[in-house]
């Protein structure tokens, strides 16, 4: 972050206060200037010059890049106070927002990490022969086009196309990839036989694979892909609206050289909870992406980064932190939670409210701000890049952190579910309706939502939880609770819903047998075994509620009970069931459960060929060694053999010799 704001007032549509903000921020500020982008550009010039300073206009970030190129200086860091804080109706004090603004633009935030993706211009047009072969004479000169007829094409006329395109015909079965790697497969594939006087078809063949960089579908009807607005590289338009199809033409010849695919997700394999030894366990991700980029791996999923759009709908829906978002990474979107809140405090504020938006939500910021009465002074807006990653864990820190609510504005034609899954958590561990959902797409039904609502009241004393985003859910419900006048240590449990992450394994004891399939496939290890005693013991705060165990019981004594248990006996591991040993008949070891050994005995002693002698039925009741030593001195033993032959020694072939 640059040592010192430079402020413009922006024609005076808006007021600055350059000490108390220098006061509240730490950092230097220069007089406030009236039009740094027009008749005062000497002074925006000597500012981008220093390369220590950062000129609190976003509107004309690009005209200050441009100037710092004339300069041949760094472009300037720009920060957008007139549209979130200084355009507005309200006659509050704005220091504290414009404290907290600034404080979250000085975090040194990681960048985001990229992948390369190249794309050598290889197309293949889908549709009807008179669409797809006039896109194809438009592209032909700019992309390496194939055209595929999927209709039987007899009446197709094709001694009157050039060769500037592939022609072929055939049923397109698979499509997979993005950018750059799309994978097809067809069925009665036939390509067009240039040769000879008369051009004609080769022979149908099934099962062809071929590859291309990018799809160009104007079929119609339905899409080659799930959400297919989210696939890189494919591009889909109704072939009865000429201008859809002219604007995917354009697009696609655009599409040649190398891009950058953002890598949105960070995954780790070990900690996913998806299945175990064939047992299935959570499939949260698989259900909610919406372009199928993940996929079953046996005890894991898989990611494809290429086909990844970066919703973010799993990083907030893992329950085991397996797949995080990490664009920008978990923690230092609670590090800007954190800062934001800190600096309005700071400032002298008391209760601000957060605003969570995305890119069209930061549009709808700027209209409100200049056609209407803008943000309130106490609204502090947050953009992310994907709403769906601002899950429950987000909203209990940002409550946990002093914000009196948090809002987040959906963005238009988004599927709601994975956000309002999250503020129902939410809502049920916070014991209150602090947060809420904005379905809002008009600037001003924002301003008057916001300026109508009721604040509730902040927590008394805010914190600033770190870890993961289970310790940091746990850590802001116990801050929440405490400050609802309850005793964190012995607070009552908090019933969740259906699926959430958080909660408890019930065992009917008089089914289970401890058996201990279930520890040995609990992902998180909240199920454990006594090495010494027949004991199921289970740790709540590490249980994921993933089913794995309720799944693999043989006798169907498990269920879930989801909730978060505030209890401090929660982080420790208790007894969910136990027995008595049995003692080994023979040598007086314990070993296994008394009550499994005296059942089997019961059903095999004397009812089974193998236990059918008393010697026989006794073994049961031994321990290993033991066990094996009865089975080795019994009569007919199994182990025993022939005698071994003795070993054959020099004096042996010497004696031989002798005696010829």
């Amino acid at each position: 972050m640059a040592k010192q704001l430079i402020l413009c007032d922006c024609s005076g549509t808006q007021a600055f206060d350059p000490e108390a903000l220098s006061t509240a921020t730490g950092l230097g500020c220069s007089q406030v200037y009236t039009s740094l982008c027009s008749t005062q550009i000497d002074a925006a010039a000597a500012a981008i010059s220093s390369g220590e300073s950062v000129i609190c206009c976003a509107q004309e970030k690009r005209f200050f890049a441009d100037l710092a190129a004339d300069l041949e200086a760094p472009a300037p860091a720009c920060l957008d106070l007139r549209d979130r804080a200084g355009w507005t109706a309200d006659s509050g004090d704005l220091l504290p927002k414009m404290s907290a603004l600034v404080a979250e633009a000085a975090l040194d935030l990681p960048p985001g990490k990229n992948l390369d993706v190249t794309s050598e211009g290889l197309c293949l047009i889908l549709g009807a022969p008179e669409i797809a072969l006039a896109a194809a004479e438009r592209l032909q000169d700019l992309l390496g086009v194939t055209v595929l007829i999927e209709t039987s094409g007899e009446d197709l006329d094709t001694t009157g196309l050039g060769r500037g395109f592939d022609l072929i015909r055939g049923q397109l079965r698979q499509a997979k990839g993005a950018l750059g790697q799309f994978q097809l497969r067809f069925d009665a594939l036939q390509q067009r036989d240039v040769t000879g006087r008369q051009w004609g078809w080769s022979a149908p063949r099934d099962g062809a694979v071929s590859d291309c960089d990018i799809l160009l579908d104007l079929r119609g009807g339905t899409p080659l892909f799930p959400a297919p607005e989210k696939r890189e590289g494919y591009l889909r338009a109704d072939p009865a609206n000429p201008l859809a199809v002219a604007d995917a033409i354009l697009a696609a010849s655009q599409l040649v050289g190398t891009f950058e695919k953002p890598l949105y997700l960070r995954h780790e394999p070990l900690l996913c909870a998806h299945s175990r030894a064939s047992q299935t366990g959570c499939n949260k991700c698989l259900d909610h992406c919406p372009t199928s980029a993940i996929s079953s791996a046996g005890d894991h999923v898989t990611i494809d980064p290429m086909v990844c759009a970066g919703c973010g709908a799993c990083s907030s829906l893992c329950p085991s932190g397996a797949i995080t978002y990490d664009a920008p990474p978990t923690e230092a979107q609670f590090r800007r939670i954190q800062t934001l809140a800190k600096a309005y405090q700071d400032a002298g504020g008391t209760a601000p409210r957060l605003l969570v938006v995305n890119e069209h939500g930061g549009e709808m910021i700027q209209l409100a701000a200049r056609f209407g009465r803008g943000l309130p002074a106490d609204v502090v807006p947050l953009e992310v890049t994907a709403l769906n990653a601002f899950g429950h864990a987000e909203i209990l820190a940002a409550l946990a952190a002093g914000f009196a609510d948090v809002s987040i504005l959906l963005a238009p034609g988004a599927d709601p579910k994975v956000q309002a899954s999250e503020l129902a958590l939410a809502q049920a561990i916070s014991g209150s309706n602090s947060a809420r959902l904005l379905d809002i797409q008009q600037p001003d039904a924002l301003s008057d939502a916001l300026y109508d609502s009721q604040p509730a009241k902040p927590i008394a004393t805010p914190i600033r939880p770190m870890g993961s985003r289970r310790q940091i859910t746990r850590q802001a419900a116990l801050a929440l609770h405490a400050t609802a006048g309850q005793d964190a240590a012995a607070a009552p449990l908090l019933p969740l819903p259906d699926q959430a992450p958080y909660g408890a394994v019930l065992v009917d004891q008089d089914s289970c047998t401890l058996c201990l399939s279930c520890v040995s496939l609990c992902p998180s290890g909240a199920l454990g075994d006594n090495p010494d005693l027949p004991q199921l013991r289970f740790q709540e705060e590490a249980c994921l509620q993933c089913g794995i165990c309720a799944n693999t019981c043989p006798e169907d004594a498990i269920t879930l009970q989801p909730r978060l248990n505030l209890d401090p006996t929660a982080l420790s591991q208790v007894v969910l069931h136990e027995e008595d040993p049995f003692a080994c008949v023979e040598c007086g070891a314990l070993f296994g459960v008394k009550s499994t050994i005296e059942k089997i005995t019961e059903k095999l002693a004397g009812k089974h060929a193998m236990f059918a002698r008393p010697e026989m039925a006794r073994m049961i009741q031994m321990c290993d060694d033991c066990r094996v030593q009865a089975q080795f001195h019994q009569k007919d033993s199994p182990l025993a053999g022939a005698e071994r032959p003795r070993v054959r020694t020099t004096e042996d072939y010497l004696s031989k010799r002798r005696d010829h």
